[in-house]
């Protein structure tokens, strides 16, 4: 099974794990509420949060929107602490041939506003997310799934808005025929981009958006107040594993992470999922055990516009590779705490090899200038593009200009910095004419999740390979998730040996907590948020 990515799909590039959070309204995180009568108040506490997109489950790939959908939703199954896929809303995901799946839910579950959780809930959701004419962000991830075709015409109006694969058998089965066999499917499941939608989220589905409906731990608590924050509060209908163990949550939106790392060091908000990396080693000092420092999923890169003639070249990918010293900008940027790579996936996911990249991702100024002068060098500005989410992105960008500079002779080096709610439509759209940071927060613990949606048909580089879609096809394909590793491995060193995107440094998250919070139990997965307790007075 290859999946196409359709241009009618938005290619989801997760934005960083809270990339950057800034000073906002409502209360601090340093108290209890306290009740009309003066006694001891709700026990909430507060999550430094960047401005989501959306917040409709099929309709965002943004890690700042996931971190409040996951208190919201169950999807079929989560991911545990060692990386294994575990049912959650389903009680069961099997198959005989890898081809048609049979989930089958709960019983007994309900959203919040009452409603019961069927398998009708769950084909509702993806058959809009797949329907091509409402625009959703992950309406790629059911290419797989028989009848998306009819959702997404080349042209024209859909003759359709259900997937002919999905086929509800009774309230708690749902059958899905995939197009072809997929060992990966059910960890895929775990993904936001599977959550169900209760029927009442179809009357205004705009209004739903601001103020979801979800079968999770915690429901919305007033409305979202943009770029100020996002409440939940314990869900009265909530009948799955994962019980609430304080009465909510506020996420406050921040612009800064520095800000909220100020805040965090002042008991303003009581959890901060990314502590800026210069912050790193007084973290440690300041908060001892309550300071927690993890490999991540999320992977920094730098690709080339490869509908641009100018970087058809590969050994203009590997001169520019070479002459980036990943280690020294990761040691003036990140403190040391992030982790140079010479693989397109994170360590955390199996297939992973510690140095697939070899040489080429080994800083050599002499070899890059010499591959670089083989390539025919470049004229003319080079402009390099990142988003203004984080102000550590201009910093090593800058670093990457002073590199480029220095080890291949470029001069006229510009930059380009995008609002990050403008970014991603800039690449998906193919409007950069320069190299531009990415980046990929993991979905899932496969290596499909990054090649696939990242190297496949229609990427943002505009990189074509058939034999690379060919053996990803052949690794989606295979009878096991073992069997299919060493097929990703091969389509990743096809990717590594034309370079489209160059793999820079995997990301450690780094979290820290005030003293009023305990069990918090941060997996790269998950924030779990649900197991989090507030001290009582």
């Amino acid at each position: 099974m290859t999946l196409s990515r359709r241009r009618t799909a938005a290619l989801a590039v997760a934005a960083v794990i809270l990339g950057g959070v800034s000073g906002c309204g409502g209360s601090g995180g340093g108290q209890d509420k306290q009740g009309d009568g003066g006694g001891q108040g709700p026990s909430t506490f507060s999550v430094a949060l960047t401005e989501p997109d959306h917040l409709t489950p099929g309709n965002t790939s943004s890690s700042y929107s996931i971190k409040v959908l996951d208190t919201v939703f169950d999807t079929p199954v989560y991911i545990d602490a060692d990386g294994k896929p575990q049912m959650r809303a389903a009680e069961s995901v099997t198959s005989t041939d890898q081809k048609v799946w049979t989930i089958k839910i709960k019983p007994g579950q309900k959203f919040s506003n009452g409603e019961p959780v069927t398998a009708e809930s769950f084909a509702d959701a993806w058959n809009a997310t797949a329907y091509g004419p409402n625009g959703w962000t992950n309406n790629y991830y059911f290419e797989n799934i028989e009848g998306y075709d009819a959702l997404n015409p080349e042209s024209g109006t859909p003759s359709t808005d259900k997937m002919s694969g999905l086929n509800v058998v009774d309230p708690n089965t749902l059958k899905v025929a995939l197009t072809g066999p997929f060992s990966q499917f059910p960890i895929t499941l775990a993904y936001i981009a599977f959550a169900p939608m209760p029927k009442a989220a179809f009357k205004d589905l705009k209004a739903y958006d601001q103020a979801p409906i979800g079968n999770g731990p915690f429901m919305l608590d007033g409305a979202w107040q943009h770029n100020q924050k996002i409440a939940v509060k314990k869900s009265p209908e909530y009948a799955g594993d994962r019980k609430a163990q304080s009465d909510g949550v506020e996420f406050k939106i921040y612009a800064s992470r520095d800000t909220a790392y100020t805040d965090l060091r002042a008991d303003k908000v009581d959890l901060l999922t990314t502590i800026p990396p210069a912050s790193s080693s007084e973290a440690k000092k300041l908060f001892g055990d309550r300071f927690v420092a993890m490999a991540g999923g999320t992977m920094d890169y730098l690709g080339f516009p490869m509908f641009d003639k100018r970087f058809a070249n590969a050994d203009l990918h590997k001169a520019i590779s070479m002459a980036i010293d990943r280690q020294a900008i990761v040691d003036a940027v990140y403190n040391g705490a992030f982790k140079p790579m010479a693989s397109l996936v994170a360590p955390l996911v199996p297939g992973y090899r510690e140095d697939a990249c070899g040489e080429t991702c080994t800083y050599d100024p002499a070899k890059a200038k010499q591959l670089f002068d083989q390539a025919g060098g470049f004229s003319g500005t080079l402009n390099l593009y990142f988003s203004n989410a984080d102000p550590s992105y201009e910093q090593w960008m800058t670093a990457v200009a002073n590199q480029l500079k220095q080890n291949l002779g470029i001069q006229d080096i510009k930059f380009r910095k995008i609002p990050a709610s403008d970014y991603l439509t800039t690449l998906r759209e193919h409007k950069e004419d320069g190299p531009y940071r990415q980046n990929w927060v993991m979905d899932y613990p496969s290596p499909q999740n990054y090649l696939e949606f990242m190297w496949g048909n229609n990427n943002k580089m505009g990189w074509e390979n058939k034999e690379f879609n060919d053996l990803i096809k052949q690794a989606n394909e295979a009878p096991s998730v073992e069997a299919s590793l060493p097929l990703y491995q091969k389509a990743e060193d096809l990717a590594l040996a034309e370079m489209p995107l160059i793999p820079l440094w995997n990301w450690q998250d780094q979290s820290g907590h005030s003293t009023r919070i305990d069990n918090v139990q941060i997996t790269p997965y998950s924030d779990n948020l649900d197991t989090i307790t507030v001290k009582q007075k």
